[in-house]
């Protein structure tokens, strides 16, 4: 009987011998001979089987077991009809952190702009003589040369993505 039930719940969960072995981490012809009566499980893998097969250990164990086919329509329709909602509620929840990110990366990059223009390069206006004070300067006039050149092609890619994310509403 244990043959017939892994059979049987096996195909019900709609598994191959390979795809059951693989979950098992044992060789199809393992799971052939179960299925055919050739040999058994040992109790720790029956365990494992059990668990795969959504079964008990002594449903496995016991007398036939009933399975009853899901060829109801309506049922299939409804799991499609959950399945459906959970995609369209992740592909709602990426569109809303992408979004979000480009909004703060815009922000971020606006921010950065009235900073260098209110603080009009203040430190041209430091002693270069000194070394640290020069290496700091330096470092400044560096970060602000190539954020002047490349943030405008950055904030414009997050407001053209920000346009397209509001477009698929």
């Amino acid at each position: 009987m244990l043959n017939e039930n892994i059979k049987k719940l096996r195909k019900a969960k709609g598994l191959s011998q390979e795809e059951l072995a693989v979950k098992l981490n044992v060789v199809r012809q393992t799971v052939s001979k179960w299925e055919n009566g050739l040999s058994v499980p040992d109790s720790s893998m029956l365990i494992e089987l059990a668990d795969e097969l959504d079964s008990s250990v002594s449903k496995l164990l016991g007398d036939d077991v009933e399975i009853t086919e899901p060829n109801d329509l309506k049922a299939i329709s409804e799991k499609l009809e959950v399945i459906n909602l959970q995609l369209a509620n992740r592909e709602r929840n990426k569109t809303k952190v992408l979004r979000w990110t480009l909004a703060v990366v815009s922000a971020v990059i606006i921010l950065i702009f009235i900073v260098i223009a209110v603080t009009d390069n203040f430190y041209m206006d430091w002693n270069l003589n000194d070394p640290e004070t020069a290496v700091a300067a330096t470092f400044i006039h560096g970060f602000v040369f190539v954020f002047v050149r490349v943030a405008p092609i950055i904030l414009l890619g997050c407001i053209g993505g920000l346009i397209m994310t509001w477009r698929k509403r």
